[in-house]
């Protein structure tokens, strides 16, 4: 018999799980406390929880989602990889970045991507499946157990397009927002997307407050229709459009991702057309240095004269350079591809 998912359930249903077996729904309570409070999974470890209900459990459920299968450790940083394997025997990458008391963990949404960005090793892949809500928040809990930093930030970069799983992703960040469970506030949460304009809208029209990225990485849409090949069906101009309508952009403020390749999006005019883009717009500009692959692409070596052209233009926006950790482990933006061998 397969075992049916315990961890991703909600405060809710673990209740209604109780009342399904005659058990009292403050074990429901006892359980989202131990799962996402405590960070135990362990069923056997739940001390609390009476022995004839654990019986059921271990016996109906599992929080058994992930394993770790490989970590690679930077020796630039102290970031490290996670590669974990899923029940069904495929591979997703998680990333744990410690910089003093700041501890960064970048998750995965999918196993692989449909999304096809022409500059990112996930690509490659292509779409296995959306991961579940308790596969999403399962590499969080093994790197909690794992490294003594708890975890400050969390940010969906990592493997596939969480828009593109979208009520998962939603449902694990209420979770991870909830006082009662990681308790960590809605600023520490960062959603990217590539553009999935429906979800942008949804999102925006749902009222969340995590904090919104959008991997831009082209100033017109000739060259974002090569980089992003969804760019075709949803262009710069339609998703500046939706994001006009973002509520909280005054304290919370649009963050936009560009990833500067050689030769392809960094030269002075693409600055000049990025900074007419978004200079009306209250947001942070994130210019991110190619982290090179087996592909053509190269780093830019424009990034300073990019950028003091942006900051040149308007005082709406906030322009940084974000260098990315882990680089030696590939372990850095659009690297993820669960390589074993390395």
């Amino acid at each position: 018999m397969n075992k049916i998912d315990l961890l991703g359930l909600s405060l809710l249903e673990l209740s209604d799980l109780c009342n399904k077996y005659n058990h009292p729904n403050f074990h429901g309570e006892q359980l989202y406390d131990w799962m996402y409070k405590k960070k135990i999974i362990d069923i056997y470890s739940m001390s609390n929880i009476p022995d004839a209900f654990k019986k059921i459990l271990l016996e109906n459920y599992t929080t058994n989602l992930l394993s770790i299968e490989k970590k690679l450790y930077s020796k630039n940083d102290n970031t490290i990889k996670y590669l974990f394997r899923t029940n069904d025997n495929n591979l997703i990458e998680s990333v744990s970045m410690i910089d003093n008391s700041r501890h960064t963990v970048c998750i995965s949404s999918q196993i692989g991507c449909s999304v096809n960005c022409s500059f990112c090793a996930t690509a490659k892949m292509g779409i296995i499946r959306n991961l579940n809500i308790g596969e999403i928040l399962k590499q969080l809990i093994i790197i909690s157990q794992e490294r003594e930093e708890p975890i400050s930030n969390i940010v969906f970069m990592g493997m596939g397009e969480p828009f593109l799983n979208y009520n998962n992703v939603i449902k694990s960040c209420e979770i991870m927002n909830d006082t009662k469970g990681f308790n960590l506030s809605s600023k520490k949460i960062t959603i990217s997307t590539s553009g999935i304009l429906p979800k942008i809208k949804q999102y925006i029209k749902e009222n969340h407050k995590y904090k919104l990225a959008i991997s831009l990485n082209a100033s017109n849409n000739d060259t974002r229709d090569k980089l992003i090949p969804i760019n075709k069906k949803w262009k710069i101009e339609d998703i500046l459009l939706a994001l006009s309508e973002y509520n909280f952009k005054k304290y919370r403020p649009i963050m936009f991702e560009y990833v500067l390749i050689k030769g392809i999006n960094d030269f002075e005019k693409n600055a000049l057309e990025l900074g007419k883009l978004l200079k009306n717009i209250n947001c942070k500009i994130n210019i991110i240095p190619y982290n090179e692959t087996k592909d053509d692409y190269k780093r830019s070596q424009n990034i300073d004269a990019f950028v003091s052209v942006l900051n040149k233009m308007s005082n709406n926006y906030r322009v940084f350079i974000r260098w990315s950790k882990g680089q030696d482990i590939d372990a850095a933006c659009g690297q993820l591809a669960t390589q074993i061998d390395g």
